[in-house]
């Protein structure tokens, strides 16, 4: 008894010992994980997020479900689940109409918007084949949305929406490739930078004009999913997939400023300007930077995440980043939403 004693005790005190040391070294990661929401019942991947900040909710594309699931921001809880979409994939909040518009892919190929009293879709705009990424820009309520290509293509277009009175109002077209991925416009609402994946190119759209004016090629790298843009220094982030790069580009000159690896399956990317330090999220990992100047970067950090846990959104006024742990490809994926806590 006192030999099996002394064992369990051994055991206790090393258990302890490790879990110290776990929560030591965490505490010690530029990101915190302060919550898990168990998604039981969900089944392949999570797409992109949307965010009402001043109405405290959370908004999650699910590509099986065909729905779009709702959270209470700060507490992460689950508090409803939209319905009758085919494949939802991107989305951007309306606070003046507390209205979603959502890209709706798959078969359905369309655009769809959503009254976020009911929390139902009240409208459909139907688009050319490829419907998957857009972009919002705020200042003219305009909502850019990728189709037009699939598989085969050479070329593909932007369609451009008045989210007001929910028309197409106009076209960006013979973008190069079949298909594009990650897009953001800057603050001034005139350039929209995208990646355009089926040509290896970061493209740079004229909104006034509404031309492609540049395309910056990709150093040796292929398939770019996430990016950010830091208007203060004059880059751009982009990270691709194959290899796994995180590529910092000058906007001036369309020329490659530092490329370092960063983490695979990557989807969404996020530059918090407080600490000049980027996020980007990816399958198992989320890969942490930081901005020593403008042209110099250094790999500070891999968070542990969950398996496919590409997709996110980081929340500067709570210091917090959104995660989402898919299950594409694995049976007994875990699907949940995960928040992180900067530090």
């Amino acid at each position: 008894m006192g030999d099996k004693l002394r064992q369990s005790l051994k055991i206790c005190v090393m258990t302890l010992a490790f879990s110290a040391l776990t929560v030591k070294a965490q505490e010690k990661l530029p990101l915190k994980l302060i919550a898990t929401i168990p998604m039981p019942g969900f089944t392949g991947d999570f797409d992109h997020f949307g965010l009402d900040f001043k109405g405290n909710r959370l908004f999650l594309a699910s590509e099986d479900q065909k729905t779009v699931e709702v959270f209470d921001l700060r507490t992460g809880e689950r508090i409803h689940s939209i319905k009758g979409f085919g494949q939802p994939l991107t989305m951007a909040f309306l606070p003046e109409s507390n209205r979603l518009i959502v890209a709706d892919g798959g078969d359905t190929d369309a655009v769809e918007l959503v009254d976020c009293k009911d929390y139902k879709i009240i409208d459909t705009l139907k688009l050319g084949q490829g419907v998957d990424h857009s972009a919002y820009n705020p200042l003219t309520g305009y909502f850019y949305v990728e189709n037009g290509g699939g598989p085969g293509a050479k070329v593909h277009a932007l369609t451009i929406i008045d989210t007001k009175a929910f028309k197409k109002i106009g076209e960006i077209s013979e973008l190069p490739g079949n298909s594009n991925e990650g897009m953001v416009i800057d603050r001034q609402g005139k350039k929209l930078y995208v990646n355009l994946t089926g040509t290896d190119e970061v493209g740079v759209i004229d909104l006034n004009t509404r031309q492609l004016i540049a395309k910056w090629p990709l150093p040796d790298a292929h398939v770019a999913h996430a990016i950010a843009l830091d208007e203060t220094n004059h880059r751009l982030f982009t990270a691709t997939r194959k290899p796994s790069q995180f590529i910092v580009f000058n906007t001036d000159t369309g020329k490659v400023v530092a490329a370092l690896p960063c983490v695979g399956v990557n989807s969404d990317m996020w530059l918090d300007l407080a600490r000049k330090r980027i996020y980007v999220t990816g399958s198992e990992t989320a890969s942490v930077f930081e901005q020593r100047d403008a042209d110099h970067y250094a790999h500070v950090a891999e968070v542990p995440t969950a398996y496919r846990a590409k997709s996110s959104l980081f929340v500067p006024g709570l210091k917090r980043l959104y995660v989402a742990d898919s299950g594409k490809g694995k049976a007994d994926a875990k699907l949940a939403l995960q928040i992180f806590e900067v530090q």
